[in-house]
């Protein structure tokens, strides 16, 4: 039975934070570009090697405590409950101020052990220990997220994403400019020091509870709360970036420091132009699906209604992508990196994998069951990192785009079997009439922009405002367009000329 109100829910959410993502990553075309031209494939290498470290530390140091944190605050808020909303708001605050601070200072004091690790010399411990910085102030930003999360603050978390991606570009492109190479650990810093600033602002200015008391042996007790079911989303969390830092030091001692460039372009990429659907489901979708995990059809509903949004609005941009990648990376980069686009198309199908598995993923996250999390999480990332070892050295890079696809295809049928034995969920038979259309096409474009790249162009954009026109009608007839986002996107939609065909 299709429910308009959720389908409408979900749209407004996936618009707002879509729209904030997609301008973000317009902002963040003019930082990805000065990178490239001045750096170089090796200089984009070094950043994301930064990048990824302070991303594991932040990871360790959180303890978990921001996806816990979301999970506490929207079940309070659920219910109403605003004293235990007070205690759930002041624990994580308090909690991961400690923890940012005790972190940044264990980091510091290993500044040349990890120099060491990652870049093989010592002598950068003096680069290294600045990272600490970002550290602390990505464990705090983590903190904010979820707080707004949790209170589904959903235009504020746009907001600060967007003003926190402007300024962080102005501010990097002029370090980069002014300083050059020697700037690139102030450029990997600006960015996680905006977003705690801009976090910090729109916090201030959710309601004040400082009427509700709140004794210490209750935020104590929220504390081993938040560790206990932290500590396993903290360790899928490690073994996410730790993979990532894994595939990097592999891809670098296999093919130098230009092929790690070519490797983080795709990936920089691929985990970019779906951040507007992947986005969403963190900000709206978890909340309300904690709020409702213990009802199976409730549940059920809402995870084939997400999943099915997020293919409809996911597939136009796969096709698109699939088909103009040499034209986003040459424009994005420059046409060094050309060798990302073969990475790119592979990544692409695993992305499609990826779309099915994420809201299968948020059940295990809302129903608290960490070790499960960590188990499919800790499999799916192994075999990343094992195909990728293996196939280097015969395929080359595109090898890294292989594995992409086999680490979902391992971790796909993982999720939905204990979704399966949780709620006793199915995927409906639309989202398998869905996913096959979008399979097909992404690999009928690949194939033919390996033949002719302008071909595989032309038929990927047509493809794109094809399925672009089918969900405007889509939309339209549950009245997805009572929203005014919703208007906005099919007045858009109407001016493609599939939609003007079909009327």
């Amino acid at each position: 039975m299709t429910d308009a109100k959720s389908y409408r829910k979900i749209l407004r959410s996936s618009v707002i934070i879509g729209g904030a993502s997609v301008i973000n990553i317009l902002i963040g075309l003019a930082r990805i570009k000065v990178a490239a031209v001045l750096l170089g494939p090796a200089g984009v290498g070094v950043i994301g090697l930064f990048q990824n470290l302070i991303a594991v530390a932040s990871t360790v140091v959180g303890l978990g405590f921001g996806n816990v944190g979301t999970r506490q605050i929207a079940e309070a808020a659920g219910r109403d409950d605003d004293r235990a909303v007070a205690v759930a708001r002041r624990a994580l605050a308090w909690g991961t101020l400690l923890l940012a601070l005790i972190g940044a200072g264990i980091f510091w004091a290993l500044r040349n052990i990890l120099a060491v690790i990652v870049l093989g010399d010592a002598e950068s411990g003096t680069q290294i220990q600045w990272l600490a910085i970002g550290v602390a102030v990505t464990v705090g930003a983590s903190a904010q997220t979820a707080l707004l999360n949790g209170l589904r603050r959903i235009g504020d978390i746009a907001l600060a994403s967007v003003f926190s991606a402007l300024l962080s570009t102005v501010v990097g492109i002029c370090v980069l400019l002014w300083w050059g190479q020697t700037g690139v650990v102030a450029f990997v810093l600006i960015a996680p020091l905006c977003t705690f600033l801009l976090g910090y602002v729109f916090v201030l200015r959710l309601p004040r509870e400082n009427s509700i008391t709140t004794p210490w042996p209750l935020i104590v007790a929220q504390w081993r709360t938040l560790a206990k079911l932290g500590a396993a989303f903290m360790l899928a969390g490690v073994v996410a970036t730790l993979a990532q830092l894994l595939v990097r030091t592999i891809v670098q001692k296999n093919l130098g420091a230009s092929g790690l460039g070519v490797f983080q372009a795709s990936w920089q990429i691929s985990m970019t132009y779906l951040g507007f659907v992947l986005s969403a489901m963190g900000t709206d979708y978890y909340p309300r699906l904690t709020a409702c995990i213990d009802d199976y059809i409730a549940t059920n509903r809402m995870v084939n209604e997400q999943t099915e949004v997020a293919l409809i609005l996911g597939g136009p941009v796969l096709l698109a992508m699939m088909g103009l990648a040499p034209w986003i990376i040459g424009l994005l980069y420059s046409n060094e990196f050309q060798e990302a686009q073969d990475v790119l198309r592979w990544q692409i199908i695993g992305d499609l994998l990826k779309i099915l598995s994420w809201p299968l993923g948020f059940i295990l996250l809302a129903a608290g069951n960490g070790r499960a999390y960590l188990i499919t999480e800790t499999i799916g990332f192994g075999f990343f990192v094992i195909l990728t070892a293996f196939f280097l050295p015969l395929l080359g890079i595109r090898a890294t785009g292989i594995a992409f696809i086999g680490m979902y295809a391992v971790y796909l049928p993982m999720v939905y079997w204990l979704a399966h034995k949780k709620t006793k969920f199915q995927w409906s038979a639309k989202i398998w009439r869905q996913f096959g259309a979008v399979l097909g096409l992404c690999v009928f474009v690949k194939l033919l922009a390996e033949w002719d790249p302008l071909a595989g162009a032309i038929f990927g954009l047509a493809g794109a405002m094809g399925l672009a026109g089918l969900a405007a009608a889509q939309f339209s007839s549950i009245d997805a367009t009572e929203t005014a986002a919703g208007r906005l996107y099919a007045k858009v939609i109407k001016k493609m000329p599939m939609q003007r065909r079909r009327r």
